[in-house]
């Protein structure tokens, strides 16, 4: 059995032949080859020192059942990847929009000639996805990133901001802490003004 279409068992009913040719008696010999959840997580900087993830694979057609799965997964504390086609990413992107702030990173066409890999907070990717009719075509691996604890999150956002704000214009400094870190925009931006009029005072 050879699939052309991803690892067989991973994102295809492979899993139930490998099951039958087991009970058989017969042996199954994996040829490892490219992967797009591994090639995803390396990208997208979204595992601890552990490497600890979740491989969701597809998320339920039906919105309703969707949007279950999404509330589920936005309590996981590991980071979480899905597969989605073209025909339903706009569709998952829309159900995503409730997490706010959390980063998200969306791989297209991995390993492809028309690879792209972004990373855009929840509330955001269906802007994103709708400002070009070419970002929803391909095979799409999404990852999102765990949801780190209110003080450690704004910590790390704080400390990031600090190093972008010497480099960057304000607003481009909170957007981009932001997708770094998950703080909230609007905590980045207050904080932002503070140390402007506290540089401007020294």
């Amino acid at each position: 059995y050879v699939s052309d279409a991803g690892t067989p068992a991973v994102s295809d009913p492979g899993a139930r032949l490998v099951a039958a040719v087991r009970a058989a008696g017969l042996s199954v010999v994996p040829l490892p080859g490219a992967s797009s959840v591994t090639t995803a997580l390396s990208a997208a900087g979204a595992v601890d020192e552990h490497g600890a993830f979740v491989f969701a694979g597809f998320l339920p057609a039906k919105a309703g059942e969707r949007a279950t799965a999404v509330q589920a997964l936005a309590a996981e504390p590991r980071a979480v990847v899905l597969l989605e086609a073209p025909h339903r990413i706009e569709a998952l992107a829309a159900a995503l929009a409730p997490l706010g702030e959390r980063p998200v990173t969306l791989g297209r066409e991995l390993s492809k000639q028309f690879e792209q890999i972004v990373t855009q907070p929840a509330a955001g990717l269906a802007d994103w996805l709708a400002a070009d009719a070419q970002r929803a075509r391909g095979e799409f691996v999404v990852v999102l990133h765990p949801q780190a604890s209110a003080g450690n999150s704004d910590d790390a956002g704080l400390r990031v901001l600090a190093l972008l704000l010497t480099e960057l214009p304000l607003k481009s400094a909170v957007r981009l802490a932001a997708e770094i870190t998950g703080t909230p925009r609007n905590t980045l931006y207050d904080a932002a003004l503070q140390l402007k009029k506290d540089a401007g005072d020294a």
